[in-house]
């Protein structure tokens, strides 16, 4: 559901679909968790250094589970450092070498990332099953449009909906008959409307929780408008549990547009929502270069709260109603600041940046203050309780 109160404004209510949850380590997905985002890493997965400077990175900008590829030995061998470094969950991502799933799991991965009938015969399934169960790993299905077995595409002729959803649930069927139910299912393509299709029909089909991505999306631009649209459509719906950007573009890009299209539906909030206008001649500032300058200044603040940035005042005093903090152009170099939607005090254009800066985290440690003393009163109650 979102952040909204049910009904007060229906047209904003989300219906999320039911589904069982699992554990991908600490992280749970599914049921009523939180909407996780993932992305993974592109190093070379043996340079553990790296590696571990890129998990940094993408750990700084909230990522909550986050894969990287094991197609060696190499690269298992490196992952029981890479885990015991990460404060996320790592999933081992693994292609046709069972025996890598097996190592995998040994070195404390939370997930595999496999398709079990990739992998030959059922006696390799179930020693990967085993190996899973021992270690408390969950499986991830990945089921691509652009690797197919080759009798779906014979049967249906070309990558369908339907030819997604049978390999998917082929798949399924191999875990389940070793008993094994950890699993979560991505159905992922390249096109949009094969991806929101075999999404819509396999959340119809199974009650596991789906991991939700366009493959192969593009570059930063392209790839975040077709991510948006397909994961936003189907998070829309109600369907999908953790999320994947696909975009090349460093993985930490990833994660911060995973945020943004569940903040632009209220499914989570992390950090400074920054609603701004587009700029005209009306403008009382450069709010292009301003905008640019608050984002790049606000990365850290992970509260999350509200901030209006907006030219001129037509818009202006309507959207800072509605913000936490809101700066309005105004003429002569002088814009009004707005503090919880009223009007505050004025400020020059030399100290803008510097002055909305400090607003804005200002008003994140009050909110976390008054946080921290609501959870203290509701442990006394607790206590009190007992």
């Amino acid at each position: 559901m979102s952040d909204h109160n049910p009904g007060l404004r229906p047209w904003r209510d989300i219906a999320r679909r039911q589904c069982r949850q699992i554990m991908v380590g600490h992280v749970p997905v599914g049921g009523d968790a939180p909407v996780s985002v993932q992305t993974m890493t592109n190093t070379p997965t043996h340079d553990v250094r790296a590696t571990i400077d890129q998990i940094r990175r993408c750990e700084e900008v909230g990522v909550d589970i986050i894969r990287v590829s094991c197609p060696d030995e190499a690269s298992t061998a490196a992952l029981k450092q890479i885990v015991r470094a990460a404060r996320v969950p790592i999933v081992a991502d693994i292609h046709f070498h069972y025996k890598r799933a097996l190592e995998a799991a040994d070195a404390g991965a939370a997930c595999l990332r496999i398709n079990p009938g990739n992998i030959g015969s059922e006696a390799r399934v179930k020693e990967v099953v085993d190996a899973a169960k021992a270690n408390g790993c969950s499986i991830r299905i990945g089921v691509n449009a652009g690797s197919l077995e080759k009798d779906l595409l014979e049967k249906y002729g070309e990558p369908c909906p339907e030819a997604l959803v049978e390999s998917a649930l082929d798949h399924i069927k191999l875990l389940q008959d070793q008993d094994f139910h950890e699993y979560k299912v991505a159905v992922k393509a390249s096109d949009v409307f094969l991806a929101v299709a075999a999404y819509m029909q396999l959340a119809e089909a199974v009650d596991c929780p789906l991991h939700l991505g366009i493959t192969e999306a593009g570059g930063l631009i392209g790839g975040t408008v077709k991510s948006a649209i397909g994961i936003g459509n189907l998070l829309w719906a109600g369907i999908g549990d953790t999320i994947r950007v696909s975009l090349s573009a460093e993985p930490e890009e990833e994660v911060r547009v995973g945020y943004e299209i569940l903040k632009s539906l209220g499914i989570r909030t992390r950090g400074v929502k920054v609603i701004s206008c587009p700029s005209c001649a009306r403008q009382g500032f450069d709010v292009i270069r301003t905008v640019q300058a608050l984002e790049e200044r606000l990365q850290h603040i992970h509260t999350p709260l509200s901030l209006s940035v907006l030219g001129c005042v037509v818009n202006g005093p309507g959207e800072a109603r509605e913000t936490d903090i809101g700066l309005t152009g105004g003429g002569a170099g002088k814009h009004m600041v707005y503090l919880s939607g009223v009007t505050d005090h004025v400020i020059q254009d030399a100290d803008m940046v510097d002055h909305i800066v400090r607003l804005v985290e200002a008003k994140a440690a009050e909110i976390e203050a008054a946080k921290l003393e609501a959870e203290s009163i509701d442990a006394g109650k607790v206590a009190a309780a007992e």
